[in-house]
């Protein structure tokens, strides 16, 4: 448990080497490749839903896309793969779709990167962390918000739109964005033992 930590620590302070060493970099490299094969992949899929939900009745139409068919993708590329791939945000819509402790810590310094200068599309951080007692590689890349993501997560929403998410998302927190700020994050958990 100590020299997870340590791993966790040395990595989150940008000892990269040390987690590479832990897992073999060469591995981590091929496990990070996959991964953002996966995400493109999920991005796309996403991609393609909201368009088609856009084109067919606007942003009320998009916001059912994303509460029932981004849960069923990212399922789908669960399965697929056998490991777990999903959404999270700071700022999410979905309670379901909340941080965890090592999301929320990388979410964070994506923020941290991206005042720093960085753009947000090329964010992401990858490493071998213990969860629940087992090893496992875990893979962050940011969503930047684009202009069309504004009609459901801007500063100004139109009343339809306001008023079916306050419907849907009582507790929503995903909305106030700007056009380059950080969205959230795809998320993926690869088992290693």
């Amino acid at each position: 448990m100590r020299r997870a930590l340590g791993v966790v620590l040395a990595a989150l302070l940008g000892a990269a080497p040390v987690a590479m060493a832990a897992a073999g970099a060469g591995d981590l490299e091929r496990r990070a490749a996959e991964s953002r094969k996966v995400v493109r992949a999920f991005m796309q899929a996403l991609k393609k839903e909201l368009k088609g939900a856009m084109e067919k009745g606007g942003p009320v139409r998009a916001i059912a896309v994303c509460r029932e068919r981004a849960p069923a993708v990212a399922e789908r590329f669960s399965k697929e793969t056998g490991w777990e791939v999903g959404r999270t945000s700071l700022r999410y819509r979905n309670p379901a779709n909340a941080p965890d402790a090592w999301e929320r810590r990388v979410l964070e310094s994506f923020e941290a990167r991206r005042r720093a200068g960085e753009p947000a599309a090329g964010l992401e951080r990858y490493e071998v962390t213990v969860r629940d007692g087992r090893r496992v590689f875990r893979y962050m890349k940011a969503i930047p918000t684009g202009p069309v993501c504004l009609a459901c997560h801007g500063e100004r929403l139109a009343p339809e739109v306001a008023r079916a998410l306050d419907r849907h998302y009582p507790g929503d927190r995903a909305r106030g964005f700007r056009v380059g700020d950080i969205r959230g994050a795809f998320t993926i958990v690869q088992p290693l033992d």
